[in-house]
């Protein structure tokens, strides 16, 4: 952005009232590292970005350092990386008064995207999807648990005991959602307002549990700030009524999970390339291939749709959670639904392996990669999958070392997200490994205390 193009954002923002604004970006971890600047410091970061510390690569999400260099570490002294602002996620901030937000994209020292960057993968697989002449559009959908906790008794507490803000199991009830009407029109009015429009929200079934889904956007990029933000502004109007929010994938083993599910689908020349005008109740060739791709690499890529050694806790039988490389038409147990054939604008495909802690970025950009290597390649996708698919076709990895071994050994993965990115984020997961495996559960100590 240029002089007189920045002068005038900032021009804008004052005559808004607007006094500061919040810059940030998304670690590996889908964290929102961030902070203040003045109207002053913006707008010479909006004309040359700004420095920020690589160490937001160089730790985990509990901020311990790796033990191990990847991108950055003790060897390199943790310098400045720079942080490019995007103009075009500015928004107001509906629960700070008088604060704006931006999104920062970083750069390496050579001024290139930053290997770690999630944000940049996705911007970079996006492009290739249009060099093909396609445009996605993909939308989240997130399931999460809310508490009657907040970060003092949580902390207070251990993480024990918590207090669901709802008891029982209510799927979809009117009544459980009325009773809280007054966080549920924040939620929506709150979000709406911070740019993220909610098509739907509801109870799901569980103590707590509730639903969003977030509107499908034509603009990946934009779909995927929507899904990450959507997270980071749901935990302030959390905080605001007094109570917390979790999108842990399975917060209790007596309980389903929670998923984060991705829609998706690819526009040619302004109509959906997924839709077969010839036979309505048909996938296209291009969406044959599509889930093709995403079937042959699902297994491989598992460990970016399934980050952390929690995530595997839901890939339970019986809890919705597929199990296996599967696809299916309206089929809510397969690992793909197949939905909207009929429909020229909804044909789509629904992910459903991902679970709600998800990297929005690194889900979106795993699976977009996926779908156009089935498309260059041509890969046909396996025989369709009728009833229950947990016991049909190959398993998915069960566990976040199983899953890092595969990313780790794929070849294709490397070739589509790119080598630098896959072995920084193996570091990354088997370091989180190596944290759990140090780690004395309760369920250890409740098993074996008195009996060994």
């Amino acid at each position: 952005m240029d002089g007189t193009e920045a002068e005038r954002l900032i021009t804008d923002l004052e005559a808004r009232g607007i006094e500061r604004v919040k810059v940030g970006g998304f670690d590996i971890d889908g964290l929102l590292r961030g902070k203040y600047i003045s109207l002053r410091k913006l707008r010479s970061a909006l004309q040359g970005g700004f420095g920020f510390c690589d160490v937001i690569f160089g730790w985990d999400v509990a901020d311990q350092l790796y033990d191990q260099p990847s991108v950055t570490g003790w060897d390199r002294g943790y310098p400045d990386v720079q942080a490019v602002l995007d103009p075009s996620t500015l928004r107001d901030v509906p629960w700070e008064p008088g604060v704006a937000a931006l999104l920062v994209d970083f750069r390496d020292e050579a001024g290139k995207p930053h290997p770690a960057c999630a944000r940049s993968l996705l911007k970079t697989v996006r492009d290739r999807a249009r060099s093909l002449g396609f445009e996605p559009h993909f939308a989240c959908e997130y399931e999460f648990v809310l508490f009657n906790e907040t970060p003092e008794s949580l902390a207070r507490k251990g993480f024990t005991d918590l207090k669901p803000f709802d008891e029982g199991m209510f799927g979809y009830s009117w009544v459980r959602s009325g009773q809280s009407r007054e966080l549920m029109a924040d939620i929506m009015s709150s979000l709406g307002a911070f740019g993220i429009e909610i098509e739907g929200l509801h109870t799901e079934t569980g103590p707590g549990v509730y639903e969003a889904a977030i509107a499908v956007d034509d603009d990946l990029l934009r779909a995927a700030d929507k899904a990450a933000l959507f997270k980071v502004g749901l935990k302030q109007i959390a905080r605001e009524h007094g109570i917390s929010v979790s999108f842990m994938a399975k917060w209790s083993g007596a309980y389903p999970g929670c998923s984060g599910h991705l829609h998706q689908s690819l526009f040619q020349d302004g109509e959906n390339a997924f839709h077969n005008p010839g036979e309505r109740t048909a996938m296209s060739q291009c969406m044959r291939h599509y889930l093709g791709g995403l079937c042959a690499l699902m297994p491989d890529l598992t460990a970016l749709v399934s980050p952390n050694v929690n995530s595997y806790k839901r890939y339970v039988p019986g809890v919705w959670a597929p199990l296996t490389v599967s696809w299916g038409l309206d089929n809510r147990t397969a690992a793909v639904r197949v939905i909207g054939l009929d429909q020229p604008k909804a044909a789509r495909l629904e992910f459903r392996q991902p679970a709600s802690d998800i990297n929005p970025y690194v889900a979106m950009a795993a699976s977009l990669a996926a779908g156009l290597y089935g498309i260059e390649n041509e890969i046909e996708p396996p025989d369709e999958t009728k009833g229950d698919a947990s016991a049909q076709g190959p398993l998915l990895p069960r566990t976040l070392a199983a899953a890092t071994d595969k990313l780790e050994a794929s070849e294709a993965a490397a070739a589509i997200l790119g080598d630098p990115f896959v072995k920084h984020y193996v570091h990354t997961r088997r370091w989180e490994l190596q944290q759990f495996d140090r780690a004395v559960t309760d369920w250890e100590l409740r098993r074996y205390f008195e009996a060994t």
